[in-house]
């Protein structure tokens, strides 16, 4: 007879041994997790980095999180969160650029708040001054005020306004030419004016870079960008500022978003961003050859969170699995019902559980290379700008431009499909976890409520796929004019061989075209290429508000193409083939789940698949890629390389040890001598308060009427 053993709490009894669970499998894994770590990072060398941070994060008193970052109030988050920033510029002092981004990339995943209120100045406030400032400008307001080291001075992002958000052109602070005084009044004309939502605003800022409309004798130039100073030296504020607070949010509380208005603030003239659109001392203004430019502050922005719903992908996914693979719950089909013994069935077992999860750790290996890969085209693109400008050449200027058109459809449609797709990883995986799930301490609630302004940042995410999804469709018209099309939109120039008399070809015609990944990219073109044809026939007729749902599908189609292209491309070109089987299934199962089983609608009623493979995709296609999947899945979750502090979660810590990790948790967190609370007065009180006679002196009872009666 054997007698259980006392570990950490004592048992009378054999209780669940998920930590056993989760090690069978981890050492039945056949690739190396450290080689596989290595290509979601992009190399070695990146990997290796990304592991080193990790460790000196978690080695940081300051830095290190735990669980208690669940408990901890709005005032407390900010408190932590200054002290927090105060540590990381320290390592801002002596890293490149290219190892503190990857550090904040990393903080963003265990504590967003500290990343986001740091990424508001060395972010956008100095890519806005880079992407809109002459070199000088930026050479002041960046390293000669020691804004880029956090010293100094500390920027903020002046453009949503209360009354507008995602039509910027529209914004209704005015910059208005003084030509006097050779200054720029800033003024909030009315109350819808107001800038709203300016991270940093209500307590850290300084300086703000302000979005306003440029007003010279009259006549309005549209909007354009300019530092205004907001706090003096002593950190007051400046005659004509008022800010506040706006409260309470969804998540990222220890941010200290606020609301400026400015009262006839006066500026210098060369306190206006003049890279493209100048301003004379006589009052003549040149306009950029591009509006849009002014707007490349933003690219940075749209690529780092790509990159965040890459890891986030990650976090969650390892998670829910890790918790899928320890948690058995009933006896399922691979169980003998007769055998009193038998186990009851491991969550991940159960072909549903696999078809709910697995799609997310393959969207997660799938990001990455598509975050990569724009990153990389974003430099690439900026730097080219820059020194275009810099030396004059207007060819080269041109060439940026049609660059840069490109690199907006494609970041936005990136940014806005990836951050839709995790948020409902997060809220998936947490439903996965059943009621744990929706404790705090298991990392879904507050990774929810932090991530899910990812979706708002910079517009609504449907008017940010909109706008990546009208070109598609006008680039359609421009080829039946003509012309031709470059850049990754290029595959649209077959539209003559998939429309008209082509509209009929079917592309994936059965279960194995679908598992083709490279037949399957060919039929998202096709998809495309259909929808946007019979879209612009549409808003030909219409308008092209009347399209807006086809372009949203347009700009998420085009997201997934683009994901896909790279991530095959990679495959293919990774020098690791050990890797290549794992990398294909995943490969194989984000095409049929994420992609085609989410938009079959569009895929038949274009004709680019048959209802026989439509079918086959459910009957058959998804179940088989997620049994071949499934063996994999401790390692494929492993490669991620996230430690337990980085996870977060007391259920997907790397042991697997679920209940004896979560009941530690809560009892550390929450002690179980404190068994009364702050409030158990009240609950006393009603639980003994006197009877209702008693309560009134027993003025009502029937002796006292007796006597009152006499």
């Amino acid at each position: 007879m054997s007698y259980p053993i006392t570990t950490k709490t004592v048992s009378l009894s054999k209780g669940p041994d998920p930590k056993s669970s989760i090690q069978v499998e981890r050492d039945a894994q056949k690739f190396n997790p450290q080689a596989m770590q290595y290509f979601l990072e992009g190399s070695k060398e990146r990997g290796e980095l990304v592991k080193s941070l990790i460790q000196q994060m978690e080695r940081d008193p300051i830095l290190f999180t735990d669980g208690s970052y669940y408990d901890i109030t709005k005032t407390q988050q900010r408190e932590i969160t200054v002290v927090k920033i105060n540590r990381v510029s320290r390592y801002l002092e002596s890293e490149s650029v290219e190892v503190f981004t990857k550090r904040l990339s990393l903080i963003g995943l265990f504590d967003p708040q500290v990343c986001t209120r740091m990424m508001v100045n060395l972010g956008l406030f100095l890519n806005s001054i880079k992407g809109n400032g002459t070199e000088e400008q930026l050479k002041y307001w960046a390293f000669q005020k020691k804004t880029s080291q956090l010293n100094g001075m500390y920027g903020c992002f002046g453009m949503t306004e209360l009354a507008h958000g995602s039509n910027v052109a529209g914004c209704e602070t005015t910059a208005t030419f003084d030509r006097a005084s050779d200054e720029f009044v800033i003024n909030t004309p009315h109350i819808g004016a107001t800038k709203w939502w300016i991270g940093g605003a209500a307590h850290s800022s300084t300086h703000t870079v302000c979005y306003a409309r440029l007003i010279v004798d009259g006549k309005d130039y549209g909007v354009k960008t300019f530092i205004v100073p907001l706090r003096d030296a002593n950190h007051d504020l400046m005659p004509g500022i008022s800010v506040g607070d706006i409260g309470a949010k969804m998540g990222r509380e220890g941010i200290d978003n606020g609301w400026i208005q400015f009262s006839q603030v006066r500026i210098p003239r060369f306190f206006m961003l003049q890279k493209f659109c100048k301003v004379s001392r006589e009052g003549e203004v040149t306009l950029p050859p591009l509006e849009q430019l002014s707007y490349s502050a933003l690219i940075g922005g749209r690529v780092m969170i790509v990159m965040d719903s890459y890891r986030m992908l990650a976090r969650v996914s390892t998670i829910a699995l890790r918790y899928a693979i320890g948690r058995r719950q009933f006896k399922g089909d691979n169980v003998d019902q007769d055998d009193e013994n038998a186990l009851e069935t491991q969550l991940l077992d159960y072909p549903l559980h696999q078809k709910r999860l697995l799609p997310y750790l393959a969207a997660a290996y799938v990001v990455s290379t598509g975050a990569l890969k724009i990153e990389k085209a974003s430099e690439d693109i900026l730097e080219y700008l820059d020194k275009a400008v810099a030396t004059g050449n207007h060819a080269g200027i041109m060439k940026s431009i049609e660059d840069m058109k490109s690199l907006f459809v494609d970041s936005a449609s990136l940014k806005a499909t990836c951050t839709w797709l995790g948020c409902e990883a997060i809220d998936e995986c947490r439903q996965a976890c059943g009621g744990h799930g929706y404790s705090n301490y298991n990392g879904f609630g507050r990774a929810y409520n932090d991530f899910a302004v990812q979706c708002s940042w910079e517009g609504d995410n449907n008017v940010l796929a909109i706008s990546s999804g009208k070109p598609i469709v006008r680039h359609i018209m421009g080829l039946e004019k003509g012309k031709t099309v470059k850049g990754s939109l290029d595959f649209l120039n077959q539209w003559k061989s998939y429309t008209g008399s082509g509209a009929s070809k079917v592309i994936l015609n059965n279960g194995n075209d679908i598992t083709d990944v490279k037949k399957f990219i060919k039929a998202l073109e096709v998809a495309i290429i259909r929808m946007a044809y019979e879209t612009a026939k549409t808003a030909k007729k219409e308008t092209f508000d009347y399209v807006g749902a086809e372009l949203v599908s347009l700009s998420k189609l085009k997201a997934h193409h683009y994901l896909l292209s790279e991530y095959v491309r990679r495959v293919d070109t990774c020098g690791d083939y050990s890797l290549k089987p794992y990398l294909n299934d995943l490969g194989k199962l984000y095409a049929a789940t994420v992609v085609l089983d989410k938009y079959s609608g569009i895929f038949l009623a274009y004709n680019v698949v048959s209802t026989t493979a439509i079918t086959d995709l459910a009957k058959s296609v998804i179940p088989s890629l997620c049994r071949q999947v499934r063996p994999n899945v401790v390692g494929l979750t492993d490669s991620f390389q996230l430690s337990d502090m980085m996870v977060n979660a007391a259920i997907g810590n790397y042991d697997g040890d679920i209940y004896e990790n979560y009941f530690d948790l809560v009892k550390q967190l929450n002690p179980p001598a404190k068994d009364k609370a702050p409030y158990s007065a009240a609950l006393e009180a009603m639980l003994n308060r006197p009877t209702i006679d008693e309560r009134e002196r027993f003025e009502k009872t029937m002796e006292t009427g007796e006597i009152l009666s006499k």
